[in-house]
């Protein structure tokens, strides 16, 4: 049973019960859900600070495992106010190192949170329990063809979304420090 007050993974409050499933966050492609499969922990649409903070509060028990794919959350700095950015993302393991990708869904201007590690490669990234800091970068243009390929077996719709842009989508390489 929920609690008064708390939002399902996957709702939001002003959004009408019968009204289609759809994302908040750009980086996602939300799509419809059996109740069954909503009512699972970390199951639904992601949308942003709800999930981050469903996510922290369990150790990725609700959030890690959404859609068919994974996800972590990115702990990035401001580059404008300094303060402190946490959003969920897909993300594929590469080596000794973790890969996102800052595809916004297709949108002709990046996310915030690649700008913000552009100007600050320093990060926090906590998968499941597992909170560590990192050092973010872009994957180099001999490295992309082969991270692309990783993080579209996970997410085919990157594909997509690069064919909805002429600006290139960045496969973001964290390595932990």
């Amino acid at each position: 049973m929920r609690q008064p007050g708390r939002v399902a993974l996957g709702t939001h409050r002003n959004m009408p019960e019968d009204a289609p499933k759809a994302t908040i966050r750009g980086d996602m492609a939300g799509e419809h859900m059996t109740q069954a499969e909503e009512r699972k922990p970390g199951a639904g649409v992601l949308f942003g600070q709800e999930h981050v903070r469903r996510y922290l509060e369990t150790g990725g028990e609700e959030g890690h495992d959404w859609q068919g794919t994974t996800v972590l959350i990115l702990t990035t700095t401001g580059r404008k106010t300094g303060r402190k950015h946490s959003t969920p993302l897909i993300y594929q393991p590469y080596g000794d190192a973790y890969l996102v990708v800052a595809s916004k869904g297709g949108s002709d201007t990046p996310p915030d949170w690649y700008l913000n590690l552009v100007a600050n490669p320093e990060v926090e990234v906590q998968i499941k329990r597992d909170r560590f800091r990192a050092r973010a970068r872009t994957a180099t243009p001999e490295e992309k063809p082969d991270m692309w390929r990783v993080m579209t077996r996970a997410w085919p719709a990157y594909d997509e979304y690069q064919r909805k842009t002429s600006r290139e989508i960045p496969v973001v390489v964290l390595e932990r420090i």
